[in-house]
């Protein structure tokens, strides 16, 4: 079969990459044409774009870079049709995604979604057009097999693929790590500022504001791919140091960690790490967000899947040197760490057993 698949960002090359990998074990005769990411082209296929020039952050940078999302959709219409896939196979990405759904299926072209959008937080009349244009749903989270139901589509949950890309994982020798990695024998507190460059600039400055107040340990930052490290140089020095494409095992390496909301908030609960979540957008941004998101009390994954408050999330103004400080030492040496450590637990057994990747092959192949 010939697959067409689109993902516009660092989360959804991996978990595209995990499917593709399952795609090729169940046919033979898979070939790929994809946007995404590195992951992506290492199990082959033909690359159209990257995620890196697809990916705006927030609704002014979405607006001002307008142009471009428009050319992207165009060329990527024209792509579709001169490729003829016997499926498209759209991951999560909604604003890009739904609108190549529609056009994909004015050609007759069977349409999969893979990790639904968060339409349970805004813009739930999204569901119509799924309806409309979307021949399979298949979400990663319990509690969206029941929204959908809500609203008469039968969505296949397939599990988290996280669970899988992590229990894959080799143990990890944390002294070796260091070493490795040219660090100093101080526990570590592990930085994850995100993947965008104004983003990351916000984040680790005010992350890096509560050093003075942990002498005994050090900072290392998480570099995103889609950055080079030279980017990474204006932050480094003798207490703060840097490690690239070696998240997980830098997660699992750190005494704690300061995440910026996303899907590593969920990335670092699953691999046992207690974490402060983090999120800080413009004023504009911000206003306008709240007023489009609906009943939804929490940010981070981990606390949306447990429907309570497991980690703390440090948001716009609350955001700021004193309640990290504060919220660190809790996780560190306070009850609260063990009390985190707990829950993630029970966190790992709502999210299901492993094989999100292998099941999602058999809805697209229509393996009963």
């Amino acid at each position: 079969m010939k697959y067409y698949i689109i993902a516009g960002e660092a989360s959804g090359d991996l978990h595209a990459s995990n499917l593709m990998k399952a795609l090729k074990e169940k046919d033979p005769n898979a070939d790929f044409r994809f946007w995404g990411g590195d992951l992506m082209a290492a199990q082959g296929g033909q690359m159209v774009k990257h995620y890196r020039d697809l990916a705006f952050m927030g609704f002014l940078e979405v607006v001002q870079n307008l142009g471009t999302i428009l050319k992207n959709i165009k060329f990527c219409k024209k792509d579709i049709a001169s490729y003829k896939p016997d499926v498209l196979v759209l991951v999560d990405y909604p604003g890009f995604n739904l609108r190549i759904a529609k056009f994909a299926k004015s050609l007759g072209i069977r349409v999969v979604y893979y990790i639904s959008p968060q339409l349970w937080a805004w813009k739930e009349g999204r569901v119509e057009t799924i309806k409309k244009y979307v021949d399979d749903m298949m979400v990663i989270l319990p509690f969206e097999k029941d929204f959908y139901k809500k609203h008469q589509v039968d969505a296949h949950f397939v599990g988290h693929p996280l669970l899988d890309a992590i229990s894959d994982l080799q143990p990890v020798d944390v002294e070796l790590f260091k070493s490795e990695n040219k660090l100093n024998q101080q526990p570590i507190i592990a930085l994850l500022p995100g993947s965008r460059e104004q983003e990351v600039v916000k984040m680790l400055e005010l992350m890096l504001s509560v050093r003075p107040y942990f002498k005994d340990y050090q900072f290392v930052i998480a570099g995103a791919p889609s950055l080079p490290k030279s980017f990474y140089e204006q932050f480094v020095d003798a207490d703060v140091h840097f490690v690239s494409n070696k998240t997980y095992d830098l997660l699992r390496c750190s005494e704690a960690a300061l995440v910026t909301s996303g899907t590593a908030t969920l990335e670092t609960a699953l691999l046992n790490t207690p974490e402060v979540v983090c999120y800080r957008s413009s004023k504009i941004s911000y206003e306008i967000a709240k007023r489009l998101v609906k009943h939804i009390k929490y940010i981070s994954l981990v606390n949306l899947i447990m429907d309570r408050e497991v980690v703390t999330e440090l948001i716009q103004d609350d955001l700021n040197t004193t309640n990290l400080v504060k919220e660190l030492n809790k996780i560190l040496t306070g009850k609260e760490r063990g009390i985190m450590l707990s829950d993630y637990t029970e966190l790992r057994k709502k999210l299901g057993g492993k094989g999100a990747s292998q099941h999602a092959a058999d809805v697209i192949l229509n393996i009963k």
